[in-house]
């Protein structure tokens, strides 16, 4: 291969024998739209995680329906009558059409209708959303610990500069590390109001 650099010479990448990107798998990456009828609660779910765990949902979407293996033993075991008894909505995704092509293969091949799989594939989160949720309630409480523990540091700082002065070394320290406390525990704040929305699911 031969690679030119701005000036028109040869570049470093002439000696470096690297393999070469494969055009199907570059075509499998592109996003594409979709659009499924699913349940209100799987919505959610995977709205939910997406946020809380800061995954995209086209990410989440592509792992959960690119595990071939899961989703033949969810086409071998769903019911699919139970499935068309759900109320269900439509909600468009933007998944890539390499996940697009591995549904509607497993879709045709096990005869199980595409929603089932994907809504199904989506209830794979709820044990995710559950101990998330356990995990919520944790940070609350401790959230709770450091706002009281920045009280207590602000009022030891007061003292300081009480009985020191502010332009003291001790003080001046104190005060650096009170204001590096703060930045950090606004950020647990918004941490923690952020991931409010898993405790309502």
């Amino acid at each position: 291969m031969v690679v030119m650099d701005k000036k028109g010479s040869r570049s470093f990448m002439d000696d470096i024998n690297l393999p070469q990107p494969d055009t199907d798998d570059l075509r499998g990456r592109q996003s594409v739209r979709a659009t499924f009828k699913l349940s209100p609660r799987a919505i959610e779910a995977l709205s939910i995680v997406a946020v809380h765990l800061g995954i995209k949902q086209k990410s989440l979407f592509d792992h959960l329906i690119e595990d071939v293996q899961t989703l033949n033993t969810i086409a071998q075991e769903l019911e699919a009558d139970q499935f068309r008894t759900m109320d269900r909505v439509q909600k468009t995704f933007v998944i890539s059409r390499r996940t697009l092509v591995c549904l509607d293969e497993i879709s045709r091949e096990s005869r199980a209708p595409r929603d089932a799989l994907v809504e199904y594939s989506i209830q794979r989160l709820l044990p995710v959303i559950m101990r998330e949720r356990e995990k919520h309630r944790k940070r609350k409480k401790l959230r709770d610990d450091i706002n009281l523990h920045m009280e207590e540091g602000l009022k030891l700082l007061e003292k300081s500069k009480s009985l020191l002065g502010e332009d003291d070394p001790v003080t001046a320290r104190l005060e650096a590390a009170m204001n590096y406390y703060e930045t950090a525990r606004a950020s647990i704040e918004h941490f923690v109001e952020k991931g409010d929305i898993i405790e309502g699911f």
